[in-house]
């Protein structure tokens, strides 16, 4: 199993509660492809450098997790088919 860093932006017209419930999922979908989370980040609202999907601000989430490589396309493809997660950035550490 690889360590892994991943950044995560999720739409700003969510709530607060809303967003934590949306880490979680991101959390959820790390295990189920057999990772395990070593730490975890909200680092709460922030504005974008530019525009992405007509939203000026997210809500950005680090994640620090170890998974085996196979999973990192499984996890990156369950964050795209998530309609609230703006980005997805995950790289090796």
């Amino acid at each position: 199993m690889n360590n892994y860093e991943g950044i995560f932006i999720v739409k700003p017209d969510l709530k607060e509660e809303e967003a934590a419930a949306c880490f979680k999922t991101i959390n959820d979908i790390t295990l189920k492809n057999g990772g395990s989370v070593k730490k975890e980040e909200p680092w709460g609202k922030r504005s974008l450098a530019y525009k992405l999907k007509k939203a000026k601000e997210g809500y950005y989430y680090k994640l620090d997790f170890a998974a085996p490589p196979d999973a990192i396309e499984k996890i990156e493809a369950a964050c795209k088919l998530n309609a609230d997660i703006l980005r997805t950035m995950i790289t090796k550490r």
